[in-house]
């Protein structure tokens, strides 16, 4: 099987020779049919030939169009906060991917944390799912995490977050790239979020911004920068990054894109000797934890790092004398704040 970073690797033609080639090529053959069916579904939303099902309070989605990686789960909770802020009592919404014996995945326990007033209705059916967080919850408003694509539950404001540092999918439909539909499809999109700009140059965002905004021109337009805030040890309590300091220190992560996670580490003021990866959503087994434990120690580390997700669900398996920290990120709006705040704002004005 195939890692996140292989399979990017040889999507993105970094990776040469015989045997890339010919893998890339039956991608592309399999994306041809996962193309044309997206595609169908699509038009078919857009003629009204697919009931689309508005619920009694304003949705607000938060999606990508490519796979994994970009920034949601922050910005979500950035939302999720503001409208606290305003005495708007939200809910997240989401599909649930991998979840637990208790109904919640990785993302969903990451966000309890965060914001732990905040419900998250998990289910396949988003539409059933809005209804249950407004009837059980009394939801005021719904924020639809990774709703892009899910098109059954109407929404009032489409926010699409896009991955500076690899932003349009390698150019081809999944699986011969990572994105989840056409470029076209962002001119469903109310604004366009472009994250992580501070590790791109200003040429390249200059770019950036130009095409996306060539495709989508009439989108609210907001750059994102995710910075590590502090850690938060396997109790939860908050550790100030200095702690750590030029300590030595090795990683893992199961994400989308695990070379964002190795940049944030890279980032900061610690040397780091390596990062492990494994797939997005890993279910991680006390063979996992025993195995990192051995990987640190012959690092010489004197900690282990790992993104807030993947805390959550190795925290009471981590038997380790080296201790575990997971670096906890905050949305830093660069550009597009009083826009975005004013799209918001008119929203919830009309509903009033």
């Amino acid at each position: 099987m195939l890692t996140p970073a292989t399979f990017r690797a040889i999507v993105s033609g970094r990776q040469r020779g015989l045997a890339a080639s010919g893998i890339r090529t039956v991608l592309r053959l399999f994306s041809i049919p996962y193309r044309i069916i997206v595609s169908l579904r699509n038009h078919a939303f857009d003629r009204g030939w697919r009931a689309v099902h508005k619920v009694d309070v304003p949705v607000i989605s938060v999606g990508n169009l490519t796979l994994g990686g970009t920034g949601k789960t922050p910005f979500v909770a950035w939302i999720s906060k503001w409208l606290i802020q305003q005495g708007i009592k939200p809910a997240i919404v989401s599909r649930g991917y991998k979840q637990d014996r208790e109904y919640r995945n990785d993302e969903a326990r990451e966000l309890a944390e965060k914001i732990p007033d905040v419900p998250h209705v998990q289910n396949p059916d988003r539409v059933e799912a809005a209804q249950a967080a407004i009837k059980q919850h009394a939801a005021e408003a719904i924020v639809l995490d990774d709703g892009f694509q899910h098109r059954r539950l109407a929404r009032d404001l489409d926010f699409v977050l896009i991955d500076s540092l690899e932003p349009f999918g390698f150019d081809y439909i999944f699986p011969r790239g990572t994105l989840r539909e056409a470029l076209s499809s962002l001119r469903r999109a109310d604004a366009v979020a472009l994250t992580r700009v501070d590790r791109i140059s200003k040429e390249r965002l200059a770019d950036l911004k130009r095409i996306i905004q060539s495709i989508a021109p009439k989108a609210t337009w907001v750059e994102l920068v995710y910075r590590a805030a502090c850690l938060i040890n396997r109790g939860g309590e908050s550790v100030s990054l200095n702690e750590l300091r030029d300590a030595r220190v090795c990683g893992f992560c199961g994400i989308g894109n695990p070379e964002n996670f190795a940049g944030t580490l890279a980032g900061e003021a610690w040397r780091v000797q390596q990062c492990k990866e494994y797939p997005d959503h890993h279910h991680y087994t006390q063979g996992d934890c025993d195995w990192l434990s051995k990987f640190a120690a012959d690092c010489d580390a004197t900690a282990v790092l790992c993104t807030h997700k993947d805390l959550v669900k190795v925290r009471s398996l981590w038997q380790s004398p080296i201790p575990l920290y997971a670096v906890i990120q905050e949305t830093d709006i660069q550009s597009g704040e009083a826009e975005l705040v004013s799209l918001l704002g008119k929203l919830f004005n009309a509903y009033r």
